[in-house]
């Protein structure tokens, strides 16, 4: 099998729209959450959410294009650019047809969907725009950043919740390993911050209210956890296969070694308490890897800030990694994030490079009251340094969607 590495990342996130600045506000133990100014939210049980505020899409395309774009899309396009340019690949017309794209959204262009909606309740369907479908279906990120920076290759769009932005990266990793593709753009991209989508949430009873504090309510693994943060934005990650990569001199910032996936066969929107399905993904993942729990430095946790989840994801830990549990740092950056849905892997996957690249580990803020059933590190509060060599990054879904992938640092 060929070996496949990372050469570039782009974001859009809370907590900025570059690789550098999300990362260090991370290992600042910067909170991305405060309460929502985009609409009315006087009747929501949740006041608060992490929103991407300082975007402008003109900065990343043409204006003329992002009107026909919905914000998740806009997202996908911003951080893809990003993500190219540290890359240096030049997508000509000879490399094209070996270059995909996988980029998934959990959700797609529910913005859109709801402007477009009430258009049509006001003002008649002849209003409608006729860009309003092609606007709203989840491909859309993956169809409009093919179309614009002229991927030819491999075209898709996995969905699987909130494990949508890690299949897609260990989707096209195993497209690259086994020959179809070269180069592969990926991750997820997301926008669902609208009042259709907080007002499921909230009546779904999923999403902490703690509206007075809001940059301590994401607080995963905390015993006073009451549900998680919404959160927005994108996480792209330029995949190739190694001697591609080397040919053209590219600058390798992390290999992928592993990816795991399964599903718990279990309920709707709750995981398996036991964990046996995300202990599943992670064995897959390790097994591929060909490595022992004990080699993993650090995992990037799911972690949403959820009594059942965090416990969950905890219980699979343990279970994996036996008495190696006890050694190796986890933490959760939804903690200051807050839960990006289907980006979430995107972004996470970002973190976990850096993590790596830079010896750095983020932390887990708001971790103030032990839980007897999370009894892990979680690295708490406070980022610490140390050296890795392999890192994990954990993504669950509802569905029972689990998805797990590892890095090793290139060398």
């Amino acid at each position: 099998m060929r070996r496949v590495v990372v050469t570039g990342t782009g974001v859009i996130t809370p907590l900025g729209n570059t690789v550098d600045g999300f990362f260090n506000a991370l290992l600042d133990g910067k909170s991305g959450v405060h309460h929502i100014d985009r609409f009315d939210v006087t009747d929501y049980s949740t006041k608060i959410a992490a929103t991407v505020d300082d975007f402008l899409p003109e900065n990343y395309m043409d204006r003329k294009d992002a009107r026909r774009m919905d914000r998740f899309v806009q997202y996908a396009v911003a951080a893809t650019s990003s993500a190219l340019a540290q890359s240096k690949l030049a997508i000509t017309k000879d490399i094209a047809p070996r270059v995909g794209v996988y980029i998934g959204s959990g959700i797609g262009g529910l913005t859109t969907l709801e402007e477009q909606h009430r258009t049509l309740l006001e003002r008649g369907p002849k209003r409608v725009s006729p860009f309003f479908v092609p606007m709203i279906i989840g491909d859309m990120a993956s169809g409009q950043v093919s179309i614009l920076f002229g991927a030819q290759g491999p075209n898709s769009a996995p969905v699987s919740a909130c494990a949508t932005g890690s299949n897609a990266i260990g989707d096209a990793y195993e497209i690259i390993r086994r020959g179809a593709a070269d180069a592969m753009i990926c991750g997820g991209a997301e926008a669902t911050i609208t009042p259709l989508a907080l007002a499921g949430f909230c009546s779904a009873k999923a999403l902490s209210e703690r509206n007075d504090d809001p940059t301590r309510a994401s607080r995963p693994f905390d015993a006073q956890r009451d549900g998680f943060v919404m959160g927005e934005g994108s996480g792209i990650l330029i995949l190739e296969e190694l001697e591609f990569a080397q040919a053209r001199g590219a600058t390798i910032l992390a290999e992928i070694v592993g990816y795991g996936m399964s599903g718990d066969a279990y309920h709707l929107v709750q995981p398996d308490p036991n964990g046996s399905g995300a202990a599943r993904a992670m064995r897959a993942a390790i097994d591929e890897a060909g490595v022992s729990p004990m080699d993993i430095g650090y995992i990037n946790a799911h972690g949403t800030s959820t009594q059942i989840g965090d416990a969950m994801e905890s219980n699979a830990i343990k279970a994996v990694f036996g008495e190696a549990a006890t050694h190796v740092a986890i933490s959760s950056t939804k903690s200051m994030t807050g839960h990006l849905l289907g980006a979430a892997g995107g972004i996470e996957a970002i973190a976990t490079i850096e993590a790596i690249r830079h010896s750095m580990l983020p932390p887990t803020i708001n971790q103030e009251m032990p839980d007897s059933e999370c009894n892990l590190d979680y690295v708490p509060n406070t980022a610490r340094k140390r050296e890795l060599l392999f890192a994990m990054s954990n993504s669950f879904g509802f569905g029972g969607h689990n998805a797990c992938v590892i890095f090793k640092r290139f060398a």
